[in-house]
């Protein structure tokens, strides 16, 4: 929600977080797994496949979406930060400043 313009709503029943009404990020549960979906770059996406921590997004993993597995390791969030800011950057508006990397504090 630190992104300019970021907004949080409910998709299908999942916490979905957008800018300028376009998903950059869900939380959702599939085949009962937990997992974070947020969109790469569509050239990078096999690089995350070969991670089993990824699986390719139902539905919209054609257009570059992953998902990381949550119980799949421990978490790194400033790994997720990372890939939350990185898919962010795929889908906002050209107007809206680009995220610069955050300190996170554990």
């Amino acid at each position: 929600m630190a992104l300019p313009g970021a907004t949080e709503t409910l998709t299908w029943g999942h916490p979905t977080f957008q800018v300028a009404g376009k998903t950059f990020s869900v939380l959702e549960v599939y085949k009962g797994e937990l997992g974070v979906c947020m969109k790469v770059e569509k050239e990078l996406q096999d690089i995350f496949l070969e991670d089993s921590r990824f699986f390719r997004t139902p539905y919209i993993g054609k257009h570059g979406w992953v998902t990381l597995r949550v119980y799949a390791a421990c978490l790194d969030w400033k790994e997720i930060a990372q890939l939350i800011r990185g898919s962010y950057r795929l889908v906002r508006p050209e107007k809206l400043p680009v995220p610069k990397a955050r300190r996170i504090v554990r």
